[in-house]
C-alpha cells in the first residue's frame, strides 16, 4: 500500500570518494583526511567494488610500533599484524564489501547497517559496479518529511483503501511524525493491520490509536509494538 516508499536511490550520494586496489597507504590516509570521510570503497577495474578501507584498517600500522612481539599475548591478533605490514588498499581493506542495491528500500539499508555494524554502504548495480554511497545520515532524511505530507499518504494509501465504498470513519492527525488515528472501525481485528500499515509509511515516528468499535463503543487498545519500521 505504501506507494511512495523511498529507496536507496532517493537518498544516496552519487559522488563517491573511492580508491583503487593499488592505492598506497599514504595516499589512502591523505584522501580520508582531505575529504573528511572515515572509510572509502576500494575499486577494481572500471569501478567494481571489492572492499572497503577505513581509518580502522590504517591504525594497526601505528599501534604495532608499541607492540612487543616477543610477548605471546601480543601475537593473538594476526589480522592486525598483517595489516600493520600492508602497503596497499588491496591488503588493507575489509572484504568482501558489504554493499546494497539502489532499488533497496531505506528500511532494508537500515537493517543491513544495524546487523553488520557499519555506518555507510557502497551502492552497486547488478554487476557490482559502484553507483553511489548511502550513510546513516542519509537514511535519517526520511524523518525530515512534512507532517501534512505524511498525513496525506496515510489518508490516501491506508485509510481510504480500508473504506473503498464509503466515507472513512477514521480521522488522521500527525504531529512531529507521530500519527494519531481516531474514530471507529467495523472489525477490531483490523487494528493491528492498520497500525502496521501506518508505521510502514516513510517518516512515521510512532502511531497512537484512539479507535472504537461500531458494535461496542469501547476503546480499542493499541496493539503492542513488535518492531520498529527499520
Amino acid at each position: 500500500m505504501n506507494s511512495t516508499q523511498r529507496t536507496v536511490s532517493d537518498v544516496m550520494t552519487q559522488t563517491v570518494i573511492a580508491v583503487s586496489r593499488n592505492a598506497l597507504y599514504k595516499e589512502i590516509a591523505k584522501t580520508l583526511a582531505e575529504w573528511k570521510v572515515s572509510a572509502m570503497p576500494v575499486l577494481a577495474g572500471e569501478g567494481r567494488v571489492i572492499g572497503v578501507v577505513s581509518e580502522a584498517d590504517l591504525l594497526p600500522k601505528e599501534e604495532s610500533k608499541d607492540r612487543d612481539l616477543s610477548r605471546p599475548e601480543q601475537l593473538h591478533r594476526f589480522d592486525d599484524l598483517v595489516k600493520a605490514g600492508a602497503a596497499t588498499a588491496e591488503d588493507l581493506m575489509s572484504t568482501p564489501a558489504i554493499t546494497i542495491h539502489a532499488n533497496a528500500t531505506v528500511a532494508e539499508a537500515a537493517r543491513v547497517m544495524a546487523r553488520k555494524g557499519v555506518k555507510r554502504l557502497p551502492v552497486v548495480d547488478a554487476e557490482g559496479m559502484l553507483t553511489g554511497i548511502v550513510s546513516r545520515s542519509d537514511l535519517l532524511k526520511v524523518y525530515l518529511r512534512d507532517d501534512e505530507d505524511i498525513a496525506r499518504e496515510v489518508r490516501e494509501d491506508v485509510i481510504a483503501r480500508l473504506f473503498r465504498h464509503r466515507k472513512p470513519t477514521v480521522e488522521v492527525e500527525v504531529a512531529e511524525g507521530v500519527v494519531t488515528l481516531s474514530g471507529s472501525l467495523d472489525d477490531t481485528a483490523m487494528v493491528p493491520l492498520v497500525a502496521r500499515l501506518v508505521r510502514a509509511v516513510e517518516g512515521v515516528v510512532n502511531v497512537e490509536l484512539q479507535l472504537t468499535s461500531h458494535t461496542a463503543k469501547s476503546r480499542i487498545p493499541e496493539p503492542p509494538i513488535v518492531g520498529s519500521q527499520f
